[in-house]
């Protein structure tokens, strides 16, 4: 199962209300803007600063 397309569309970071990356796949949503990388657990998004990891350099500039 995947995040439904009408949830992928209202989702924005939670800290700078930014553009995020939807990585399903990582089952990750990312804030590059932020260098933040949110968990999405049994297809739930975690949008919650102290669950995020931070991204490493090479994820912060790689593109999808």
């Amino acid at each position: 199962m995947s995040l439904a397309p009408a949830l992928k569309a209202l989702l924005v970071c939670p800290l700078c209300k930014g553009e995020v990356d939807i990585r399903e796949v990582d089952r990750e949503i990312w804030c590059r803007a932020d260098g933040l990388a949110f968990p999405i657990r049994d297809d739930i998004p975690v949008m919650l600063a102290d669950e995020a990891r931070t991204l490493t350099t090479d994820e912060r500039l790689d593109r999808p």
